[in-house]
This record gives structure tokens, C-alpha cells and sequence, in this order.
């Protein structure tokens, strides 16, 4: 009797190692991702997946957003397997430059709007994983130590008791600052949009080359306020730390995506991945305090801690801005140079400008004079202008000229002759209303 055991269980175990081995061999033995993603998120799923599929090894490339995108048109012809990313106009790029496959999931449950934006791409080149917004995040210690009110909105960040305690990450060197300047643009519109923009960036400390260093920086008390996508904030907060985070009315709920490339050489993995992510399992994985993203599985959020994000039952989120992914692709290395131009590279100097505009105004008060009055709206004028139009920027022949441009690379064309211009444009415009505030300051 126990050797009839013996013999059956290890027929049974002999089976299972077979059907492991069909399993991880239906799939290959290795899958290639690019992904702007963090390790917080990518090694939990990459783990995950490698434990459902025995035999495949994961290799994770991090790349942000424009990086990841030159690096797959460079590669094309021996591409990896998997784009990952949150940026949904950077998807686009790729679409429309033949550098995605179609594919349509077999995974059941997921929604097909988050708000009124799509989840899935309606042609089938990419798919919404993840759900995010945009926001900000504040270190609650660092807010009491230096008495600043807790910020809910865009515009109680251009008060001057926040100046010097904000940060930011360059559009260019993140695809979630992108999506956070573009929803903010396509919320308010172009020139209001702008002047926002240049308002808030005359009160940052810092504008970060990379997207991890704003929630870093929130996390330990180097300043107390970051722009950031929302799980920065989410997963700050379940890991401990004394952030708070919020939506600002003006907000975007977007998908974050995963697409397969053209010409995948790993085709199988590829198609098995993208199915574990869109799974109860892979879902589940977004809730990690760690991870903190939003399911595109409504029914995921059942097991969602209590007071958890959700933007199938809360449909406050997001409503007010409805993100377009033509126009922000269409714009995209454009508006990413513009800022650089009017904020990246200019911070000092538009500091300044703001600062000389925020003693001035509360100098003067409410009992300043007329010239004075007159002086400081004009240096306001100045400070918040762009020096584009939004009919300029949505012309193909000029937003068309703009490239990604490596370092080290030279600017050329059209490109170097709109980024002269701005910069000219912006140091000037920064000095006057500099100038400007300091003389309606004496002139009360």
C-alpha cells in the first residue's frame, strides 16, 4: 500500500513538473521589457509573473518616457518585447510610427472607460493596466513646521507662502510630468494654462531631471510639496511616511498602458504578460502599499483598503478635464522644450521675477496707488506670458520640427530658431517683470 503511494505520488509530482514545463515552454523562456516604471512596481509583477510561468526570465529595461521611445525606434529591427508605461501619448507616438502590434486580451472584467477616456486603444495597439491622476503631495511635519495651510487645489500653490517649498519634475526627462503640464493645459486652456504653469514654477525650490526625485524629496522633508501622479503620493502614505495627497479639481484620470512592440521577438511571453496584468491576480498586485495604482477592474476594488481612490464610484475624479492623447501627442516634444525654455532652464531668474511681484503686492496692499497697481499687473502680465500661440502650437509644420534631442546632441532647424527665440523671450520678460515689481514697490 505505501509503495502503490510512493509510485502515485510521484507520478503526480512527475506530472506536475510536466505541465510546468509545457506551461513555461507555451510561453518561451524569456520576455523584454521597456518600462518608465519604477522597481517598486516592476519587480513585484515581474516576480509574480515568472512564479505563473516557471522557465521565462523577465529582463527589465528602465527607460523614461522619450528615452524608451528613442531606444525602440533605434532597436526595431531586434526590438524587445513590451512598452510600459503611463504616458498615453507616448503609446501614441509609437502607434503612429508603426512600432506597436495589435493585440486584443482575453481577460474578462476590465472597464471600458476611466471618466470618459478609453481604456484600451479603440484601433487595439495598446491597453490600460492601471488608472492614474495627477496631483499633489505634501509632507504633513514639514506643513506645520513651516505653518502653510494644506494645499487642495493648482492655484493655492501660486500663494506667495509657498514659494521656495514646491517641486516639480522637467516634462522632458518625465512622461508623467508631461501628462501633468498637458492636463493642465487641456484643462484651462492654453495661455490660462500657461500662466498657471509659470505662476506655480515661480514658486519651486527644484525642477527634478527625474520624476522619483519630487516624492523623495516631499518624503524626507526637503521641501514639503510635490507635483507628482498620484500613486507617488498613495504609496508614500501606506509606507509610513507623513504625506497626504490630493486631486485638484482640474485633473486627468488616464490610463497607464502596456503595449506589445512591433516585431516582438518574444511574441508568446509578450501576450502572456500583458493577460496577467489585466488579471484578478495582476490587479490585485496594484493595491501593494508599494504600488498603490488603480485597477481597471472595477470589481478589484472590493478588496481595496477603506478610503482608497476610486474612479468607477467617484465620479468627481477627473470630470473636469477631458485629456485628449491626439492633442498631447501632436505637441509633445514641443511643449516639453517650451517648458524647459520658460521654467527648466530659467528657474532662477523666474524666481525672482515672482518673488519681486510678491513683495510688491503685499506692500502695496489694498491702499497702494494707481501706478503702482499699474506696474505690478504688468510685471504680472509679463511673468505668465507664452511666447506661442496655441494656434502656432497645433500647426504640424512647426510642432512637426521638434525632436527628442539627446545629450550632447546640437538643436537644428526650425527647432533651435523657436528655442533661441523663447529663451530670449523669457530672460527678458523675467528681468522686466523683475524691474517692474521692484518699481511699483517704490512707487506706493
Amino acid at each position: 500500500m505505501a509503495l502503490q503511494f510512493t509510485r502515485r505520488a510521484a507520478l503526480g509530482a512527475a506530472f506536475a513538473l510536466a505541465a510546468s514545463a509545457a506551461s513555461a515552454q507555451s510561453v518561451g523562456d524569456k520576455l523584454v521589457i521597456v518600462t518608465s516604471f519604477s522597481k517598486d512596481l516592476t519587480v513585484p509583477f515581474a516576480t509574480a509573473f515568472e512564479k505563473k510561468h516557471p522557465g521565462v526570465k523577465v529582463e527589465v529595461q528602465n527607460r523614461n518616457s522619450a528615452a524608451a521611445i528613442a531606444f525602440i525606434r533605434e532597436t526595431r529591427s531586434s526590438p524587445p518585447d513590451i512598452f510600459w508605461a503611463s504616458a498615453p501619448d507616448a503609446f501614441e507616438v509609437l502607434k503612429k510610427n508603426s512600432l506597436l502590434q495589435k493585440y486584443k486580451p482575453q481577460a474578462q472584467g476590465v472597464a471600458d472607460k476611466v471618466g470618459s477616456y478609453p481604456i484600451n486603444d479603440p484601433d487595439g495597439f495598446y491597453m490600460g493596466f492601471a488608472a492614474s491622476g495627477y496631483g499633489i503631495m505634501f509632507n504633513t511635519r514639514y506643513m506645520r513646521a513651516n505653518n502653510l495651510p494644506a494645499p487642495k487645489e493648482w492655484d493655492d500653490l501660486k500663494k506667495p507662502a509657498y514659494f521656495g517649498h514646491v517641486g516639480f519634475s522637467a516634462p522632458s526627462r518625465s512622461g508623467t510630468s508631461h501628462l501633468t503640464v498637458e492636463t493642465i493645459l487641456q484643462g484651462e486652456g492654453w495661455d490660462k494654462g500657461w500662466a498657471t504653469l509659470l505662476e506655480l514654477g515661480g514658486n519651486f525650490q527644484q525642477v527634478s531631471d527625474r520624476s522619483f526625485g519630487v516624492p523623495d524629496a516631499v518624503n524626507s522633508g526637503q521641501y514639503g510639496v510635490g507635483i507628482v501622479i498620484d500613486f507617488f503620493g498613495l504609496s508614500a502614505k501606506a509606507s509610513g511616511f507623513p504625506v497626504e495627497f490630493v486631486y485638484p479639481s482640474v485633473t486627468a484620470i488616464v490610463p497607464a498602458n502596456v503595449g506589445i512592440i512591433a516585431n516582438a521577438r518574444n511574441q508568446k511571453a509578450a501576450e502572456a504578460f500583458v493577460e496577467f496584468l489585466l488579471s484578478e491576480e495582476g490587479q490585485q498586485i496594484l493595491l501593494d502599499p508599494k504600488i498603490q495604482r488603480l485597477p481597471v477592474r472595477p470589481a478589484s476594488y472590493a478588496k481595496a483598503p477603506v478610503g482608497y481612490p476610486n474612479p468607477f464610484s467617484d465620479k468627481s475624479l477627473g470630470a473636469k478635464v477631458k485629456f485628449d492623447a491626439d492633442v498631447s501627442e501632436a505637441r509633445y516634444e514641443l511643449v516639453n522644450s517650451l517648458y524647459d525654455r520658460l521654467v527648466t532652464f530659467r528657474l532662477k531668474e523666474l524666481n525672482a521675477a515672482w518673488k519681486a511681484i510678491h513683495d510688491a503686492e503685499k506692500k502695496i496692499g489694498s491702499g497702494g496707488s494707481a501706478e503702482a497697481k499699474r506696474l505690478v499687473a504688468e510685471a504680472r502680465k509679463l511673468a505668465t506670458t507664452v511666447p506661442i500661440s496655441s494656434t502656432e502650437a497645433a500647426d504640424k509644420a512647426i510642432a512637426g520640427s521638434f525632436q527628442e534631442v539627446k545629450k550632447g546632441e546640437k538643436v537644428a532647424g526650425r527647432q533651435a530658431e523657436f528655442e533661441q527665440k523663447w529663451d530670449t523671450a523669457a530672460s527678458k520678460n523675467y528681468a522686466d517683470a523683475k524691474t517692474l515689481a521692484e518699481k511699483a514697490a517704490a512707487a506706493k
